[in-house]
């Protein structure tokens, strides 16, 4: 069952470098949110705090509270392999482990969190989530061919796929369009407006006319200056965020004055 996301007081640090401060926001379940802003304004940094992936950098922390379904995913008895459970990832590029089947790659979340499952429970969650993936009518007949051999926008796809095996609440999409050409692109975007009707998805971009096709809900980034940490500077529906933003920066980087 899809979440929302409450943020509270967050501030996100590399060692002594202060990369994201203050953000307060709440990311509404089963949308589409879009997270817009110049390179190194924390957008990406912020995404991946939302999972504690940022962790995996040495140094990496945070101050302040990440709440999905009223559960804070830093409190001191959660484990970060059940938060990115809850809460998948989707890379810039597409990257199925290159010795496993399509077959394997689908199931290799389940496998990790030592799921015992039949045969038969195993095939119905691969032909599950390459269906929800819209992938399934292309591979279902080389499920055991490696993964790596697939297209671009289809290895996206399946990386999808696997995110979503594990039936999470939330599905984080960083930039997972800028390695595709336009076809595989639209069929991302295609893809996502299906996957809302389960999964609050959250989506970094730097193309704004994505942002604008995508999302319901638009955060735009911005940094004061080189070395000084990104801010959420402003928050609403996409609509109005491109059409009649409150701030003059929103406006300024939509129009392509900066950034």
């Amino acid at each position: 069952m899809a979440k929302s996301i409450d943020v509270t007081d967050l501030d996100i640090y590399y060692g002594d470098f202060k990369a994201v401060e203050d953000v307060n926001v709440t990311i509404p379940a089963k949308q589409v949110t879009a997270f817009i802003g110049p390179s190194g304004c924390g957008k990406s940094t912020f995404l991946r705090a939302l999972n504690r992936m940022h962790e995996v950098i040495p140094g990496a922390y945070v101050d302040g509270k990440v709440l999905v379904d009223g559960q804070d995913l830093y409190a001191v008895e959660v484990d970060p392999v059940a938060v990115r459970r809850q809460v998948g990832m989707v890379f810039q590029r597409p990257n199925p482990f290159p010795t496993m089947s399509i077959y394997e790659n689908v199931i290799a979340g389940m496998r990790l969190n030592n799921k015992k499952m039949k045969k038969s429970e195993a095939d119905d969650v691969v032909e599950s989530a390459l269906r929800a993936a819209d992938l399934w009518g292309e591979v279902n007949e080389r499920l055991a061919r490696p993964g790596s051999g697939l297209s671009g926008g289809q290895q996206q796809r399946l990386c999808i796929a696997r995110a979503i095996a594990v039936q999470p609440q939330v599905l984080l999409m960083d930039e997972p369009c800028s390695a595709l050409d336009p076809i595989s692109t639209s069929a991302i975007e295609d893809l996502i407006h299906e996957l809302k009707a389960n999964y609050t998805i959250v989506i970094v971009t730097h193309n704004m006319q994505q942002a604008a096709r995508v999302s319901d809900d638009t955060a735009f980034f911005n940094l004061v200056g080189t070395g000084k940490p990104g801010r959420l500077i402003e928050f609403g529906e996409t609509r109005k965020i491109f059409s009649n933003p409150d701030e003059k920066a929103t406006e300024d980087y939509i129009s392509g004055r900066f950034g």
